[in-house]
Parts: structure tokens; C-alpha cells; sequence
């Protein structure tokens, strides 16, 4: 089980040389890449025993550090009007804690490979350097005007591009030629099964945040309501859809540890008389935790997106407003069962009160003394203490009835 594009890319590779294709085309439209698994499918580009055309499309799309490398490594780089590559991050990923020595071995190498590539092609390299160390993005009009340019098609779509396909000659790694012969030729499409759509979803940097969020909301709700193990059941397989995503990014272990804080600050507010600082505390956090949960040098232009983000913070803050707010509001309202909910009661007199005697209320006979004078037998009197299992009562002016009734 996999949720990495990239795997879906090898086998539509494999199909294409297993079943002697004219040629394989990749339409790029993500502008979203994992160094650490697009440098290694662009070696397999590279070396495929089939002519391989990456085409960025359609208009719009800024195919990001997986254009730079699929392009360079394609037998033919084609884009559509108005679309990009590169990123203003460098394409090579560095371990800071490495020397400057080692360090520049790893740009220098990072550098060559896409040099190489591209003067293999024709294609011009006087990007890369800066791309690789620093950043660039070239749009089609910019990789196109250069001196060879630096792709070797603008097509509007599929069908321009089979045209201007036609007849062009590529070498393969293994030193063989292929003509192509592309025109009016219909592309059989290669397209992910049901399952492999669901794995790419999981994929998705924020579908596997708001995920996370939901398991553990689940697991939240069993805790506090323990049942027969639906929710907790249901949070297991949202956060195992969390994880299977999360497998194929690179998470920051300290903003992932910063997430799982947060819901324990801001579950804790619910238990404790913090009035909101613990959760106002919890979301900031997790606000800072989500916007740097993936990490944006291994992988450029990948992101959790920032609405989800807010989403999430403004449910779990109403969430939790609600939940104090119902708290004050139950430490708040008067006790109205046990002993100390018959303070304000009214009783009746049963043995005449001289201070003491005997009153009636809910039902039995309690001892009662008044603090202001007797009360006679048959007469109301309204509950003010409890001392000692003995009700301190004062008396009360005669009342009707009805009022008699429903105080007793």
C-alpha cells in the first residue's frame, strides 16, 4: 500500500517499455514535490527505454521543483502557454548539520545531474545553478527564449503537442534511436484505479492534517463518553489514513509533537479553571505546528492549506467555548438536589416551633428551629440552613393555598 504519486508514475513506465510505446507522455499539473522521491524518479525518467515527454498543462500550472527535474530528465520537455517551473527554494536538500565541505559536494552533484540531463538534451543550463542554490522559477516564455532554450516545446494542449512531436528523434540511455510518429495518433490513457485515487488523496498534505485532527477528536469523544468503541474505533482508521499519507511527506517531528500538545492543552481547559488560557494557548500552537508540520526545504511548494488550517481553529475554539460555557454556567446555577437544594424550600410546621420543633418538607418530618420567634402549628416557613441535620427556618406571612401546595 501506497499513497506515493511517484509509484503510479514507475508503473505507467513500465507499461508503457513493457508494451513498446511510441512514447510515454507525463502531463505535469502539481507544483508540489518531495526532493527525496523526485530525484530518484527522474533518474528513472532519464534512463527509460522509451521515449519520455514531460508536458507541464494545462495553462496555469507552476509545476514547481517536479517540473525542474522531470523536464530536465525528459527525452522531450514541452509546456503549455502560461505555466512554470522551479521554486524560490533550492532545489537540492541539505542537511544543516553537515559541513560546508560536504555540503557543496551535495550541491555540486545535485547540479551536474540536471547539467547533464539537459546538455544531453540540447537544452540550455544556465539556470540550474541558481535553482539548485538558491531558487528560480522560469515561466514557458522565459525557458523558451533562452539560447538554446531551456525546453523543447510550447504546446496548447495534447493535440498541438502531437503534432509538433511528429518526426523528432530521441536517444535512449542504452544509445538506441526512436523516431516519432505521433500525428493523428489518439494517446491511450493511463489513468489511477479507485483505490489509487484514494491513496493520492490521503497524499494530500492537508486531507492527512484534517484527518489527524478528526481521529483525534474521535478518540477525544470516547474518552469523555465512553460507549461500546464507535468512536474510538472510527478515530484508529482516521488517524491510520493520517499516518499512510504522512508516510510519503516529511514531517517535522517538533511540529508534529507540537499538534499532539496542543489538543492536550486545549482538552485540558475542559477539567481545570484556566477560563480559556490553556485553550487560546493550545490554538496558537497549533496554528504554528500546522504551518510548519511539513518541511518546505525537502519539499517545496507542499503545504497544509491555510483554510484548512483557520477551519479547524475556529471549530475547536467554538467547540470549546461552548464547552466552558456550559461549565460556568453548571457551577453557577443553584444546587437544587441533596440537602442543599431544599434552601429556599418551604416546609410545613408540625410540632409548633418554640425555637424548635418539626416541619414537613419532600415527603418526611425534619427537625427544625426558627431564628425569629415560634411559629405554630399548621403555619409555612421557608428553609434558610442546614446545621447539623437540622433545618433553620424563618417564618412566613400567611400565603393561599396554591402557593402552599407547590412550595411543599
Amino acid at each position: 500500500m501506497t499513497a506515493n504519486p511517484g509509484e503510479l508514475l514507475r508503473a505507467a513506465l513500465r507499461l508503457a517499455e513493457a508494451s513498446d510505446a511510441t512514447a510515454l507522455i507525463i502531463q505535469l499539473a502539481s507544483e508540489g514535490a518531495v526532493l527525496r522521491s523526485i530525484r530518484p524518479l527522474a533518474v528513472e525518467v532519464a534512463e527509460a527505454e522509451v521515449p519520455v515527454v514531460v508536458y507541464v498543462a494545462p495553462s496555469g500550472t507552476a509545476s514547481g521543483a517536479a517540473g525542474a527535474f522531470l523536464l530536465s530528465a525528459a527525452h522531450i520537455a514541452a509546456m503549455a502557454p502560461d505555466t512554470s517551473f522551479g521554486t524560490p527554494a533550492p532545489l537540492a536538500e541539505v542537511d544543516a548539520v553537515l559541513s560546508e565541505q560536504t555540503r557543496e559536494l551535495v550541491l555540486a552533484s545535485v547540479a551536474d545531474q540536471l547539467r547533464g540531463w539537459n546538455e544531453d538534451r540540447g537544452r540550455s543550463t544556465a539556470w540550474i545553478d541558481q535553482a539548485v542554490r538558491e531558487g528560480v522559477i522560469r515561466t514557458n516564455n522565459q525557458a523558451f527564449a533562452t539560447e538554446p532554450p531551456a525546453v523543447d516545446l510550447v504546446a496548447r494542449d495534447i493535440e498541438e503537442l502531437l503534432v509538433l512531436l511528429e518526426g523528432r528523434t530521441v536517444e535512449l540511455a542504452n544509445g538506441n534511436e526512436v523516431q516519432l510518429n505521433t500525428l493523428g495518433r489518439t494517446p491511450d490513457l493511463i489513468e489511477p484505479n479507485v483505490w489509487e485515487q484514494f491513496l493520492l488523496l490521503l497524499a494530500n498534505p492537508t486531507v492527512a492534517f484534517l484527518l489527524i485532527v478528526m481521529g483525534g477528536v474521535a478518540i477525544y469523544a470516547e474518552l469523555v463518553t465512553p460507549g461500546i468503541g464507535i468512536a474510538a474505533g472510527l478515530g484508529a482508521v482516521l488517524l491510520l489514513g493520517a499516518l499512510v499519507g504522512f508516510i510519503v511527506l516529511p514531517i517535522r517531528i517538533v511540529s508534529l509533537a507540537g499538534l499532539i500538545l496542543a489538543f492536550t492543552l486545549i482538552t485540558t481547559d475542559l477539567y481545570t479553571p484556566t477560563h480559556g488560557t490553556l485553550t487560546v494557548i493550545g490554538l496558537v500552537l497549533l496554528v504554528v505546528s500546522a504551518m510548519t508540520l511539513i518541511d518546505t526545504a525537502q519539499a517545496p511548494n507542499v503545504f497544509i492549506a491555510l483554510w484548512a488550517i483557520v477551519v479547524v481553529v475556529m471549530v475547536i475554539g467554538a467547540f470549546v467555548a461552548a464547552g466552558i460555557w456550559l461549565v460556568m454556567r453548571i457551577r453557577h446555577q443553584p444546587v437544587t438536589t441533596g440537602r442543599e437544594g431544599m434552601i429556599g424550600r418551604l416546609a410545613e410546621v408540625r410540632q409548633r416551633l418554640d425555637p424548635d420543633g418539626m416541619v414537613f418538607v419532600d415527603g418526611a418530618l425534619w427537625r427544625a428551629i426558627s431564628d425569629n420567634g415560634a411559629v405554630e402549628l399548621g403555619e409555612w416557613v421557608r428553609i434558610r440552613a442546614i446545621h447539623e441535620l437540622r433545618l433553620v427556618v424563618s417564618p412566613l406571612e400567611p400565603v393561599e393555598p396554591e402557593e402552599a401546595d407547590r412550595g411543599a
